[in-house]
């Protein structure tokens, strides 16, 4: 057995109760009001605007004229994905003490013997402009497979959530037996982004909206059913949602040549909190490159005018 070395062990600071601990295990979420503070959160929409303007060297963000306003380059963004792969600053709030800590507590609560060892494996940065449409219901662990169960999401509210400008939904407790539903067209253009498939087999009725101030972490399970509605406001919807799960899983995200799907392990991660057990294998570079979504419904109105 290849030895596990403890002395790089990242310490965080431990936020929530036995009692909300025992709450994200039960419900499959947490709302953590003012995790993040003012002035982090507008470093975050300076960053955003800065990664919209190609202002870090990437291939596939070209640097924009300084003749568009700085809502004239966000207008027709979704979402960007991977932000920290380019941004030191996106990457700094994937690394935040404060988020990180709840993590510690919670991202495997589930299993026993869990030492709060926690990485990161994917950010994922909305703007959602007014009028802008959601996503369908899903869950995540559909698209980002655990060995444990145990991926989860650290919603970062860089705006006032609300059902007006498209908050999330979820569904309290459908994370509890690890199920994960088929999925089919959502059919819904107007209301959904078109380039989502949507979850079903479920009550939908049980849903409930999770209206938060800025400033505030939303945590949720990769099993946990969740969607978000059409911006309706004239607000932006912007957040900062980064994915983690317990370090000691395998990350199974793709199954390469002379792997199984029980071995495989993509290292493109940040440990975050307590130890990376398979820091032996090294870490897989990532690309300096991100991928802009536009809204699928918004570019299919552009194509017809």
């Amino acid at each position: 057995m290849t030895e596990i070395s403890h002395e790089s062990r990242i310490s965080v600071p431990q936020k929530l109760s036995d009692n909300q601990v025992q709450f994200f295990i039960d419900n499959g979420y947490i709302s953590v009001p003012n995790l993040i503070e003012s002035d982090e959160i507008e470093e975050l929409r300076e960053d955003t605007v800065r990664i919209a303007r190609g202002g870090y060297p990437c291939e596939a963000v070209q640097p924009v004229s300084d003749n568009l306003s700085d809502d004239q380059v966000l207008a027709n963004i979704l979402c960007i994905h991977q932000p920290h792969f380019i941004s030191p600053i996106m990457e700094k709030y994937v690394k935040h003490p404060e988020l990180c800590g709840v993590l510690s507590q919670i991202t495997a609560a589930h299993i026993p013997f869990w030492d709060g060892s926690v990485k990161c494996m994917q950010s994922m940065l909305f703007v959602k402009p007014s009028g802008f449409q959601g996503q369908s219901w899903h869950q995540d662990e559909i698209y980002i497979p655990t060995r444990d169960r145990s991926l989860i999401g650290g919603w970062i509210a860089m705006d006032d959530a609300t059902v007006e400008n498209g908050c999330l939904w979820v569904i309290p407790g459908s994370h509890q037996m690890g199920y994960l539903y088929s999925q089919k067209p959502h059919g819904n253009p107007e209301e959904f982004d078109g380039a989502d498939l949507e979850s079903y087999g479920f009550d939908e009725t049980l849903e409930v909206p999770i209206e938060v101030k800025t400033g505030t972490v939303v945590f949720f399970n990769g099993y946990l059913l969740h969607r978000s509605r059409k911006n309706r406001g004239q607000t932006y919807r912007r957040v900062l949602v980064n994915h983690y799960c317990n370090a000691w899983s395998l990350l199974p995200w793709s199954v390469k040549d002379g792997e199984s799907p029980a071995t495989a392990d993509r290292r493109s991660v940040i440990p975050v909190s307590g130890i990376d057990p398979y820091a032996w294998k090294g870490y897989e570079p990532t690309s300096k490159n991100i991928h802009f979504r536009h809204c699928k419904a918004v570019d299919d109105l552009k194509k017809q005018l």
